[in-house]
């Protein structure tokens, strides 16, 4: 009868060690861990006044860096889509990760880009010289900085 207890609580305990610690998917950076996930639509309100905030976020990508998945932006609720960056460009993704899911780990950001920035942005993302010529205004906009990515199985 020991033996019997002995083994169903080493099984529950087991169980509970692995229990999800991680997603399942690629992983690029930093290891994303599970809980407290915001989705994309709601950062801006979990930041409240602040300009920055270290946070977990979820959301579709709609487009990538053509030339080497330096950056990727993200699909917002408002239809403007949101840039990610990856911290100390310590890792890109891959070319064909436009339509998937991920989740993020890292900052959070309310800034202001400047139109050499958003020129380079425009260049990078292949558009033509007219398209690149008709950026002359800055733009506020939300951004994030992850250290962590995974692209969801789903």
């Amino acid at each position: 009868m020991k033996k019997i207890i002995l083994s169903l609580s080493f099984c529950l305990i087991c169980a509970f060690a692995f229990a999800q610690t991680s997603f399942t998917g690629q992983k690029f950076g930093e290891n994303v861990t599970p809980g407290n996930v915001k989705p994309v639509s709601k950062m801006e309100s979990s930041m409240g006044d602040k300009t920055t905030s270290d946070m977990k976020i979820e959301g579709k990508v709609v487009d990538v860096c053509k030339k080497k998945g330096c950056w990727m932006t993200l699909e917002m609720p408002n239809g403007d889509p949101m840039r990610v960056t990856f911290k100390d460009y310590a890792f890109f993704m891959p070319m064909d990760v436009v339509g998937k899911k991920v989740v993020l780990d890292g900052i959070a950001k309310k800034q202001t880009i400047s139109v050499e920035t958003l020129r380079h942005y425009a260049e990078d993302a292949k558009r033509t010289p007219e398209e690149v010529a008709k950026i002359t205004d800055p733009k506020k906009e939300l951004a994030f900085e992850a250290k962590g990515v995974v692209i969801l199985d789903k």
